[in-house]
C-alpha cells in the first residue's frame, strides 16, 4: 500500500526512521535551477534523483539496477517526491511493481518544502554553470529572432579531430572547438599558456565572455571547461546532458558551419586559475602531505593493474599512495562513470559520498588524474560544482608518471584507508 505524508510527518520519518528519499525532478530542478517558481531551489537534504522521464527508456531491470545504486532499496522505506503529484503517483506505482513493500508520496511536493526557510536542503553551489536546454535557447535567441541576446555569448561544441558529427547537425550558432587546439603529444597536456592565449584569441574568446560548452562526449566539453577556466574565463556554462539534451527537449539543430570571430586580446594575463593545474613534482609533494590527495578516476580495473586502459600506454598500475576516486569497475565503463542514462551529470552528492568513504573530502587538497586528463577535468568539474576550494587536475596522469622509468609503481588491491 502507498501512504501519503504531510510536511510534519516527512520530518517525523526523517528524524526517526531509515527512509531513502526520492527525487523525480529533472536534473535542473535537482542541482538548484527555480524552474516551477520555488522559493528556494536544489533538493530535500539526503534525497538522491531519479527522473520520472527516465522510466521511458529504462527496463524494468535497469531501472532497479539504478535505484539500488542509490541506496533506494526493498529494504527500506521509500518516500517519493516531485512538485507534480502526478509524477510522484506515477513513480510510487512504479517501485510498487517492482515489489517495493514500504513507498510513500510526499504529497504537498517539493514547493511547500522549499517554501520554509528552516528546512534543510541542499543545491550545487554553482549550478547555474550547468544549464539546460531551455537556457541556451533563451540566451541564443532575443524576441524569437537569429540575433545573439548578448554580443559575448559564444557556444562551442568540443571534439576531437575533425568535425565530421557537427557538419550533420548542431545547436544553432555552435562553432566547433577541436581539443588539439590546447593539448599537445605525446603526454597530450595543456599546451604552453602563450599558446593557449593564441587559441583563445584566434576562436573569439575573452576573459568577459559567456562560453557555453557542450560535446557528443561530456569528458570533451569538460575538459574544454577546465581549461577556459584555467586561463580566467569568468563565466564557462556546461549544457548538462550535451546535444542529446536538446534534441530531446525538442530543439532543432542547424547543418550550417559557424566560425569564431577573432579577438584582439584576451584581456588578463594567463592563466589567472595556475593552481587548477598541477605538474609532476606537484602531484609527488601533494603525495607526503597529510592533508592532500592524489585521487585516481580510472576504471577499477586500471586502478589495481589489470589493464592500462590505453592501447598506446603499456604500463599497468597505479602512482603508489594515490586513492581511488572512480565510479565504474572497468575502464570502458569508466568512460560514462560521470553520466546519468540520459547523459546528463551524475548526482554530484551521490558521487561526493562515495568519495567521501575514500577519505576524499572537500577539507583536503585533492588533484585528480586519468591516463591523460580527460576523466579528471569531469571529476575537477563535479567538485568545482560543488563549490570545492582546493582542487586540481594533475594533468600528465598516468601516462607522463608512467613513462619515466624513475617513477614507482603499484599494482594489486590498495591498502585500505585509515
Amino acid at each position: 500500500m502507498i501512504s501519503r505524508l504531510n510536511t510534519p510527518q516527512l520530518l517525523e520519518r526523517l528524524a526517526t526512521q531509515d527512509i531513502a528519499l526520492l527525487d523525480v525532478r529533472p536534473p535542473a530542478s535537482f542541482n538548484g535551477w527555480k524552474l516551477d517558481r520555488e522559493m528556494r531551489g536544489g533538493h530535500i537534504r539526503s534525497a538522491r534523483n531519479f527522473p520520472i522521464a527516465w522510466l521511458d527508456d529504462l527496463s524494468e531491470m535497469d531501472a532497479k539496477a539504478i535505484l539500488t545504486s542509490k541506496g533506494v532499496s526493498p529494504q527500506r522505506i521509500v518516500v517519493v517526491y516531485s512538485n507534480r503529484l502526478e509524477e510522484s503517483e506515477a513513480m510510487a506505482a512504479f517501485l510498487e511493481k517492482l515489489d517495493y513493500p514500504l513507498v510513500a508520496i510526499y504529497e504537498p511536493g517539493f514547493g511547500e518544502w522549499a517554501a520554509d526557510p528552516n528546512l534543510g536542503m541542499d543545491r550545487l553551489t554553482r549550478h547555474e554553470k550547468l544549464v539546460y536546454p531551455a537556457w541556451v535557447d533563451e540566451m541564443n535567441h532575443a524576441s524569437g529572432g537569429q540575433t545573439y541576446a548578448r554580443k559575448d555569448f559564444l557556444i562551442f561544441e568540443v571534439g576531437a579531430g575533425e568535425p565530421d558529427a557537427y557538419r550533420k547537425g548542431h545547436i544553432p550558432r555552435a562553432i566547433y572547438l577541436d581539443t588539439n587546439s590546447f593539448e599537445q603529444p605525446p603526454a597530450w597536456n595543456l599546451r604552453p599558456a602563450e599558446e593557449i592565449e593564441q587559441f583563445l584569441a584566434e576562436y573569439g574568446i575573452t576573459h568577459q565572455s559567456t562560453v557555453l560548452l557542450y560535446g557528443r562526449r561530456a569528458d570533451a566539453a569538460a575538459r574544454a571547461a577546465l581549461v577556459v577556466l584555467y586561463a580566467g574565463v569568468g563565466d564557462v556554462r556546461i549544457l548538462d546532458g550535451g546535444i542529446r539534451a536538446w534534441i530531446s527537449a525538442g530543439y532543432e539543430l542547424e547543418t550550417r558551419a559557424r566560425w569564431p570571430i577573432p579577438a584582439d586580446t584576451f584581456g588578463r594575463q594567463i592563466p589567472a586559475h595556475p593552481e587548477y593545474l598541477i605538474d609532476q613534482a606537484t602531484a609527488r609533494a601533494l603525495l607526503t602531505d597529510e592533508d592532500g590527495v592524489l585521487a585516481c578516476v580510472r576504471g577499477w580495473d586500471e586502478h589495481i593493474g589489470e589493464t592500462s586502459g590505453y592501447d598506446y600506454i603499456r604500463s599497468k598500475g597505479r602512482i603508489p599512495g594515490s586513492m581511488w576516486a572512480g565510479l565504474a569497475e572497468t575502464s570502458q565503463q569508466s568512460e560514462r562513470q560521470y553520466q546519468n542514462v540520459d547523459n546528463t551529470l551524475r548526482d554530484c552528492f551521490e558521487i561526493t559520498d562515495l568519495w567521501q568513504e575514500r577519505g576524499i573530502t572537500a577539507s583536503k587538497k585533492i588533484a585528480f588524474y586519468c591516463g591523460t586528463g580527460w576523466r579528471a577535468s569531469e571529476a575537477f568539474l563535479c567538485a568545482y560544482l560543488l563549490g570545492w576550494q582546493n582542487i586540481s587536475v594533475y594533468d600528465g596522469g598516468w601516462l607522463e608518471w608512467s613513462a619515466q622509468e624513475d617513477n614507482p609503481i603499484e599494482v594489486g588491491e590498495p591498502r585500505l584507508l585509515g
